[in-house]
C-alpha cells in the first residue's frame, strides 16, 4: 500500500515531536488546519498519541516518531549522496 495523503499527515505531524526529551509534547489547537487535525486525531486513536489534540508519544508513538524521522533522515541523505555523485 503506498502512502496515502492522510497517512503522509501523520508523518507529518510525528516530525513534530523533539525526541531529545519525552517531556515536550504537542497541542493541535482547534484553528489548526483540519488535515492537522484528523491526522492527529487519528494518531490518537492508533494508540500513538496521549491526548486528542495532541499531548505526548505513548511508547508506540515514541517508535512511530523515531522511525519516521529516521526515514527522512535517510531519504534525505540518500537524495545529497546521489546528487554529489553525480557531479
Amino acid at each position: 500500500m503506498p502512502y496515502n495523503a492522510e497517512l503522509i499527515e501523520e508523518l507529518n505531524t510525528l516530525m513534530r515531536f523533539d525526541l531529545a526529551t519525552s517531556q515536550q509534547g504537542i497541542k493541535v489547537h482547534k484553528t489548526a488546519d483540519a488535515s492537522v487535525i484528523a491526522a492527529t486525531l487519528r494518531l490518537h486513536a492508533k494508540g500513538l498519541l496521549t491526548q486528542a489534540d495532541g499531548g505526548y508519544l505513548t511508547g508506540l508513538g515514541r517508535d512511530a516518531a523515531e522511525h519516521a524521522q529516521g526515514l527522512l533522515t535517510i531519504l534525505t541523505s540518500a537524495q545529497s549522496v546521489k546528487q554529489t555523485e553525480s557531479v
